[in-house]
């Protein structure tokens, strides 16, 4: 299934012309509006759209409608290039080849772990998830929170001396792509620009790849991520290399997503579905070896890594925040379902029913 794709471009222009104050940590330098994006200097706190931006009011209404109707939404935004995204996954593909003893130095158990060892019907898999996962945090973290582990340091790997760079790089280039988008889908929902970004300011955001040895794990069956849905705000992916990701839609429907060269793919996680009282609800979805032969094959002949990787970005609301429907999602039909709650509870919770979290302490 191809998802329309929603331009960023003229909403990024439209921020920049108002000033638009940015939460979070988007600073950077790229070739877009003469090399400088707004980085927090203060202007418009909560600017909105005029009647005269027409275009602008239906492309938020079409990423609202899209994240609503279809939990899934692809963007093309001019700051993150193909060549981000290639180097980042150039970098990545060396580091899962490694052998397991390398990677398991990276493990944090007692961290939730930093890197994890490996029809409309899911496949069911018979063992855990064939890849491996590593988790890189992005942005600043609070002074102060009741959920420390889920603020904690980054782990850095050795032999790997541009490591921050292009994982700083590319992650931040990802977080401020979803700013973005969470503004223009406040403004689409009726909500004020920073109805969601306000609330992710400092938020525990992962960079969190994951790699999956398809010299290996090819075969049909093999299952890379078990049927799930997030429990973070929005997950932000660039495109793989190896197909494999599949996707339920609200009337039940399994599609292939294919994610067009030089665009990104979003997805609903649990903590939006709470923002908006279960109207957006979080995405159902698996990464299976289903059609990754011919891809494998192609590969091969050109000399390239066999290691699927995923640049898979869980953007987060802040842990010290509360989760509750906002604005006129009060009313809605199933809005008694989502109590208040910490967002780092919330998570914890989740972590907890997943046995990623340790019982003692």
């Amino acid at each position: 299934m191809e998802l329309p794709v929603i331009e960023l471009e003229p909403f990024l222009k439209w921020r920049i012309a108002q000033s638009c104050k940015s939460e979070l940590p988007t600073s950077f330098q790229c070739n877009f509006c003469n090399g400088h994006l707004e980085n927090g200097d203060v202007g418009k706190e909560d600017g909105g759209l005029d009647e005269s931006d027409s275009l602008l009011r239906e492309s938020c209404a079409r990423v609202a409608a899209c994240l609503r109707e279809t939990g899934a939404l692809v963007i093309r935004d001019p700051r993150c290039s193909t060549d981000d995204n290639d180097r980042f996954l150039d970098m990545l593909e060396r580091y899962f080849g490694q052998t397991s003893d390398l990677k398991r130095k990276e493990e944090r158990p007692e961290l939730h772990y930093q890197i994890m060892p490996e029809n409309a019907r899911p496949v069911m898999p018979t063992g855990p998830d064939r890849k491996w996962r590593y988790m890189w945090r992005i942005g600043p973290r609070p002074a102060e929170t009741r959920f420390q582990e889920l603020n904690a340091n980054p782990v850095i790997p050795e032999g790997f001396p541009e490591w921050v760079d292009v994982m700083d790089g590319w992650g931040h280039k990802m977080i401020a792509a979803v700013e973005v988008v969470a503004e223009m889908a406040a403004l689409g929902f009726g909500l004020s620009r920073t109805a969601f970004t306000s609330l992710m300011k400092q938020g525990p955001h992962l960079l969190a790849p994951t790699g999956s040895d398809l010299s290996k794990y090819a075969d049909l069956g093999n299952v890379f991520a078990g049927y799930h849905y997030d429990l973070n705000f929005l997950t932000i992916h660039g495109r793989s290399r190896f197909p494999g990701l599949f996707i339920w839609l609200k009337d039940g429907r399994k599609v292939p997503v294919r994610v067009p060269e030089g665009c990104l793919l979003l997805q609903v996680g649990k903590q939006l579905e709470w923002l908006t009282g279960g109207e957006c609800a979080a995405g159902m979805h698996e990464v299976v070896s289903d059609g990754t032969m011919k891809a494998v094959e192609a590969s091969k002949k050109a000399g390239r890594s066999l290691w699927r990787v995923s640049s898979t970005m869980f953007a987060h609301i802040a842990s010290d925040a509360i989760l509750k429907p906002l604005g006129h999602f009060v009313d809605a039909p199933a809005s008694t379902n989502y109590c208040p709650i910490y967002a780092g509870e919330y998570v914890e919770v989740e972590l907890s029913a997943i046995n990623l979290k340790n019982s003692k302490r």
